[in-house]
């Protein structure tokens, strides 16, 4: 089964055909607007099931929004590879210019309820699901290249931050300040969020990136590690401070109609994907550890190599079935890949689908845009929503009657031994935290007005938290770059004091 299947009993009807108006149990309606009384002005008929029914659905039509990424558009479209990497893969997606594979993206803010501005300063979901020969092959990104943290254990802690204030129900400058001061190794995502990039012109002109490290199995048996990359083919376009405001006051749902509308009109997005990668012998000498979420792997050092080219060609004709049930997963792999052992990565094989299975339910991947192109596992039976006829009579374990066929694929099992004590401790942050942030400063400063930029987008929300928080928010900055933090202190005091006086 296919994304683009419909169940058979649930017939979609073309707009040129007049389908009859049935109750959900198909018994035709005659007058869908009317109920049944007690004469003309009288009391409801509990039998009237076509009225009941249709309010016990309306009452349960909305599912529960995902608790980061809510807000998000998507569409369908090809992958085809571009270069032969056969020599560093056995991916069979990856095998084969000119190989075609189908597929749909889901891009999203991180932070904002279903309701929220799509131009808000935030990250941006980039999330990728491949209807491959060997499964769904799930690349669950985001359009910076870093993220906040490194250790698991923080993830929900530092959302908390960036969502509202338990007792006010507002969004709060000194909890989001306050996490990040005293958390400095987001000091790198920071540099990323607070340039013009955190605001990008729409989901069309930004780039998407792996963040963590893979493992991509070779021919010969060995394995790499690799990080993705996914660069616009249209050109990166940011909004200003200034353009994202107006936008999320005038057309909060700009970026979900600008990627609609350019795939209506023909202008089919497309990204050129590239690998970085990393023997495991390098990977040991190599001056980052490549496991930590907060670093980038230098280009000059780690080249780019191109692999392939997606185009999305192809609008969702029902957004709640095709988009917001769509679920995406790190740990939705095929053969040939493999997670490393970064541990945000680790957690995240867990955490996503057990949310799917909280919002959609147990059997999320019996969902049409879900499923994969062929499934066969009579051992996971049952549960809410069974609507694929839930294997048969074939048995639910392994049985001596019905044989079936146990395929191996490619591991790297061999190539890695861990051996350790068991700690429970993060990683201090030092010196080389602050090392990529200021390259990455150094780069707004040969880009003409980025600097200032950066500047005026901290300190117009800085100066909204606590001056405690404030003054330790500094101190990040300055370890960052002695000029950067000196002018971010001035820039920030200035609108903290012109808001007191007002006040």
């Amino acid at each position: 089964m296919g994304a683009d299947d419909n169940n058979k009993n649930n017939k979609t009807y073309r707009y040129n055909e007049t389908p009859v108006y049935t109750t959900s149990n198909g018994c035709p309606v005659f007058d869908p607007e009317s109920s049944q009384r007690v004469g003309p002005n009288g009391p409801l008929l509990l039998q009237d099931f076509h009225l009941i029914d249709l309010l016990a659905h309306f009452d349960r039509e909305r599912i529960p929004e995902r608790v980061v990424h809510a807000k998000g558009a998507g569409a369908y479209g090809e992958f085809e590879v571009t270069d032969d990497i056969s020599d560093i893969t056995v991916i069979d997606m990856l095998r084969g210019v000119g190989k075609k594979t189908k597929m749909m993206a889901r891009f999203s803010t991180v932070g904002g309820e279903k309701g929220s501005a799509d131009s808000a300063r935030d990250p941006r979901g980039f999330a990728l699901k491949f209807y491959t020969e060997e499964g769904n092959w799930d690349w669950v990104f985001n359009n910076t290249p870093v993220f906040f943290l490194r250790e698991p254990s923080k993830f929900p802690l530092f959302i908390h931050t960036q969502k509202r204030n338990p007792q006010t129900n507002l969004k709060d400058a000194t909890m989001f300040w306050d996490y990040l001061s005293t958390h400095q190794e987001s000091a790198h995502q920071v540099m990323h969020l607070f340039s013009d990039r955190g605001t990008p012109y729409s989901y069309r002109h930004m780039n998407g990136y792996s963040g963590h490290t893979y493992k991509w199995i070779k021919p010969d048996g060995g394995f790499n590690y690799v990080q993705i990359h996914c660069k616009t083919d249209q050109g990166n376009k940011t909004l200003t401070n200034e353009q994202a405001t107006e936008l999320a006051a005038t057309n909060p749902d700009w970026h979900t109609q600008d990627l609609f509308e350019a795939i209506e009109r023909g202008e089919y997005p497309s990204w050129t994907c590239y690998v970085q990668v990393l023997s495991p012998e390098q990977a040991e000498k190599f001056r980052w550890n490549i496991f930590d979420l907060t670093k980038v792997w230098p280009q000059k050092e780690v080249p780019l190599r191109r692999f392939g080219r997606f185009t999305l060609n192809k609008n969702p004709q029902n957004y709640f079935a095709e988009i917001e049930q769509a679920a995406f997963s790190p740990s939705h792999m095929v053969p040939g890949v493999e997670p490393s052992a970064d541990p945000v990565l680790q957690s995240r094989l867990f955490s996503y689908p057990d949310t799917h299975r909280h919002r959609l339910g147990v059997n999320y991947q019996q969902i049409p845009v879900n499923c994969p192109l062929r499934a066969f596992n009579p051992y996971q039976r049952d549960g809410a929503m069974t609507v694929n006829g839930n294997y048969g009579a074939n048995p639910n374990y392994p049985s001596s009657f019905r044989k079936l066929e146990y395929k191996r694929v490619p591991t790297s099992d061999d190539h890695e031994k861990w051996v350790g004590s068991v700690v429970t401790r993060s990683l201090p942050v030092t010196d080389e935290d602050f090392v990529q942030p200021n390259w990455l400063w150094q780069v707004l400063g040969r880009q003409p007005g980025q600097q200032e930029n950066f500047v005026k987008n901290v300190s117009v929300h800085l100066c909204n938290a606590h001056e405690d928080v404030r003054k330790r928010t500094y101190g990040m900055f300055y370890r960052i770059n002695k000029d950067l933090g000196a002018r971010i202190e001035k820039a920030t005091e200035a609108l903290a004091h012109k808001e007191k006086a007002r006040l």
